[in-house]
């Protein structure tokens, strides 16, 4: 049997300095392939054009770019824009890409389904069947990148928000986060520009603080008791006491606020009583909370809290002396929003489905 071709993307730049003196090629030949797949995208050897003929047939021989195939683009009445990937193994992933008046933000998966159960997220749903490899999360800004240049707009933030928890995923997330960093030859993000979102896995929170990108803690339960009601899995990681221990101490080393995302489902964690612990347990920590009234999907048994209790909660917050804005509403006709990715998407495909007004996260 002939030797599998080496996917160009799965290479890290060690690697492909390896690839490089093993073909006899002078060091700076990894850069030059590096900055063709990330700084021009290119899908086929052959257009690596600074290469020789010569040499471009010699690496083609023993090598490819394989990139995921966006099947489909499910467009929402609001401009949002869901991409459905199919991935080398025949699993498929979403990304979403979300307009907000000079804002395009684009919202990674990290994950096929997700290892966690957080009981409001259709994603959970539908358990872990894998991790992705870095290259798959990469190819998800790649594909993006291809898709809003045909519109002549540019993407200006990224979120690590969709399938998946990110930190459960560490290795290959930290891998892309560095080719998306990086200036040399990878996409040159700042690290300001990107936000990495978790359920609380708080022991890896120092490790991506070091990263310098922006965290987000999905919180969203004020007691013990009720976390592990809403997130039995994430809550027998890390304590509610321990998560937020460890977000002051992160905040202090980054010097900058942590974002906590909570979900508001009516009559479960929307009211006065909720409001007021939560500001006790945030208080003296830096940070600012975007409300997010639960998008719902078929089958869920929560429901959005009437948009005046989602005032309400904010209101009581403000006066508590915490910074917390309310989501604005984005993809719910194409289930894009928070906790709505997942196994409905060929449903949406052929049925969109409408659903209530909800506010998201992504």
């Amino acid at each position: 049997m002939p030797e599998p071709l080496i996917n160009l993307l799965s290479l890290d730049e060690p690697q492909m300095g390896a690839l490089v003196r093993s073909l006899g090629w002078p060091s700076y030949r990894a850069r030059q392939i590096l900055r063709w797949l990330y700084r021009h995208r290119v899908r086929d050897i052959e257009k690596m054009t600074d290469l020789s003929l010569h040499d471009r047939t010699t690496l083609a021989a023993i090598a490819t770019v394989q990139r995921s195939s966006c099947r489909t683009v499910l467009s929402s009445q609001d401009g949002t824009r869901k991409l459905l990937l199919t991935l080398a193994d025949g699993m498929a992933v979403e990304s979403v890409l979300i307009p907000d008046e000079d804002r395009l933000t684009l919202c990674v998966s990290t994950q096929v389904g997700c290892l966690l159960d957080c009981t409001f997220c259709l994603t959970g749903t539908l358990g872990l069947r894998r991790s992705l490899k870095t290259h798959e999360i990469i190819d998800q800004v790649l594909t993006a990148y291809e898709h809003v240049e045909k519109a002549d707009q540019q993407i200006t933030n990224l979120v690590f928000m969709g399938m998946g928890e990110p930190l459960a995923n560490y290795e290959a997330l930290e891998a892309a986060i560095m080719i998306i960093t990086n200036k040399s030859w990878g996409l040159g993000w700042s690290p300001r520009r990107l936000v990495v979102s978790t359920a609380g896995l708080a022991s890896r929170l120092e490790k991506v603080a070091a990263l310098g990108v922006n965290i987000a803690i999905s919180l969203n339960a004020t007691t013990e008791a009720q976390r592990q009601l809403l997130m039995p899995a994430a809550s027998r990681i890390a304590s509610l006491q321990s998560l937020l221990m460890t977000c002051r101490h992160v905040s202090t080393l980054a010097r900058r606020r942590v974002t906590f995302e909570y979900v508001l489902l009516a009559g479960i964690n929307d009211q006065p009583a909720d409001a007021q612990r939560l500001i006790a347990l945030l208080q003296h920590l830096p940070c600012k909370v975007n409300l997010i009234p639960f998008n719902e999907f078929p089958g869920s048994r929560f429901r959005r809290p009437p948009d005046t209790d989602v005032l309400r909660f904010q209101t009581l917050l403000r006066q508590g002396g915490l910074d917390v804005f309310v989501r604005k509403s984005r993809g719910q006709d194409v289930l894009s929003a928070c906790g709505q990715l997942g196994n409905l998407s060929t449903a949406v495909a052929t049925t969109p489905l409408v659903l209530t007004a909800s506010e998201s996260r992504c």
